[in-house]
C-alpha cells in the first residue's frame, strides 16, 4: 500500500488549480462547474476541496485505499508513482549543473504567465526539498513579462543581453550565495603600428572629452564576445585606418577600476607590423588619421603630461632597440577542458629553435 504525504497533494493542488485559473481566464463568462475544480482523496483522513473554505486534516499522511485510490479532479491516483509523473508536468523543465544546482530550459518554459508563476512556486519548492543550491533562470526578450514574476518569487538579476535576462535564486537561507557574480571587466586594445619610416599611425577621434580634442592618439577599441586579444587589435586598426597590419607582442596593459558602469578595464597595447600603408578612415569613428614621426608624436603637450602614456611609448622604444621584450600568444590545449586557448608570454632564447624566440625579432 502506497503512502503520499499530504504536504505532495497540496502542492498538487495548489499548481493544478493554478492552472485551472489560467485556464478559465480566456473564458470568463463561461459557466464552470465547481467540481470541475475540485479536488478530494477518498477515505477518512483528508478532504480538499475548492469550493468550500474549509481543510481538514486528520493524519500527516494518506494511504492508498484497495478501490478507488486517491482522487484528484476526478481522475484516479493509483500509486505514488503516479503523483510523480503529475508533479513532474507541473514544474519547469530544468537540469542539474555540476555545482548542485539547476538551470531552467527557457526553451520549454510556458507561455502563460499564470502557469508560469504556480509552475515556478511549485518548482522552487521541489529543489528546496531536493537540496539543489543555485538556480539560473534565462528569460528570452519575446518572454519579459515573465520577469516581474520570478523578481517577486525571491530572483535577483544577474545580467542582461540583447536577447535575454539571467535571473538567480540561491535557495539555502543558512549558507551565503556561491553564484558566480556578472563579468566584472571590459577588454579594450591598443595598437602601436611602426613603419620602416620610423612613423606611428595615429589617429584624432570624432566624438571624445574635450579635454582631448585634437589629440593624435593610437587606434583603439574594444575587443568582441570570442575574440583574441591578438586579432581584436589588428581588427580595430582595420576599421579605423584601413591599414592591415600582423600582430607582433603585447608590450603591455593597464588595469583600472569604475571606468564604464562600474566595471574594471584591462587594456593591452599591442605591437603590430604594417602590412600595407593607405589610410582610410572609418567616418563613423574617426575624425583624421595619418602617419606621424614617432618623435613628433610623443612630443604632444598631453603625451608628455600623462605619466602612465609617457612610460607606455617608452617601453615602446624599449622594445625597438631590444632593450625590452613583449608577450607573444602561444596556442596550447588545458587537460582541463579541452580546449585550445591563448598562452602570452615570452621567449628571450631558445637553444633548441632559436625561430622560437620572439624577443629577437626586429620591427623596422
Amino acid at each position: 500500500m502506497d503512502s503520499v504525504s499530504l504536504s505532495e497533494v497540496t502542492a498538487i493542488r495548489r499548481t493544478h488549480l493554478g492552472f485551472m485559473h489560467s485556464f478559465r481566464q480566456p473564458f470568463s463568462g463561461v459557466p464552470i462547474s465547481p467540481k470541475f475544480c475540485s479536488s478530494k482523496v477518498d477515505g477518512p483522513k483528508a478532504t480538499l476541496s475548492s469550493n468550500t473554505k474549509s481543510q481538514s486534516v486528520y493524519e500527516g499522511s494518506i494511504a492508498a485505499t484497495s478501490d478507488s485510490g486517491y482522487k484528484m479532479n476526478g481522475v484516479n491516483l493509483k500509486s505514488r508513482t503516479l503523483i510523480s509523473s503529475v508533479k513532474e508536468r507541473l514544474l519547469l523543465d530544468a537540469y542539474d549543473d555540476q555545482y548542485g544546482g539547476v538551470i531552467v530550459d527557457h526553451g520549454k518554459l510556458p507561455s502563460n504567465p499564470y502557469a508560469f508563476a504556480s509552475m515556478l512556486r511549485a518548482s522552487l519548492s521541489d529543489w528546496r526539498r531536493k537540496g539543489k543550491k543555485g538556480v539560473w533562470l534565462k528569460l528570452p526578450v519575446e518572454q519579459s513579462e515573465l520577469v516581474p514574476i520570478a523578481i517577486k518569487e525571491g530572483f535577483e538579476y544577474h545580467h542582461a543581453e540583447k536577447r535575454y535576462v539571467m535571473l538567480t535564486y540561491w535557495i539555502p537561507e543558512e549558507e551565503p550565495s556561491m553564484l558566480p557574480a556578472n563579468a566584472s571587466h571590459q577588454v579594450g586594445v591598443g595598437g602601436f603600428v611602426l613603419n620602416q619610416h620610423k612613423e606611428v599611425l595615429v589617429v584624432q577621434e570624432k566624438y571624445c572629452a574635450p579635454s582631448i580634442t585634437g589629440l593624435w592618439k593610437l587606434p583603439t577599441g574594444f575587443i568582441n564576445e570570442s575574440e583574441e586579444i591578438f586579432s581584436g587589435a589588428v581588427r580595430e586598426v582595420k576599421e579605423e585606418t584601413g591599414v592591415d597590419t600582423e600582430f607582433s607582442e603585447v608590450i603591455a596593459f593597464r588595469h583600472a577600476h569604475n571606468v564604464a558602469f562600474e566595471k574594471s578595464d584591462l587594456f593591452f597595447i599591442c605591437m603590430l607590423r604594417p602590412l600595407s600603408d593607405k589610410i582610410i578612415i572609418d567616418g563613423l569613428e574617426i575624425k583624421a588619421a595619418k602617419w606621424m614621426p614617432l618623435a613628433e608624436f610623443v612630443e604632444q603637450p598631453m603625451i608628455r603630461g600623462d605619466k602612465m602614456f609617457k612610460r607606455v611609448i617608452e617601453i615602446c622604444e624599449a622594445r625597438l632597440s631590444h632593450r625590452y621584450c613583449g608577450l607573444s600568444p602561444h596556442r596550447l590545449v588545458s587537460t582541463f577542458d579541452g580546449k585550445p586557448s591563448s598562452l602570452y608570454y615570452n621567449v628571450v632564447d631558445d637553444d633548441h629553435d632559436p625561430s622560437h624566440s620572439n624577443c629577437s625579432t626586429d620591427f623596422l
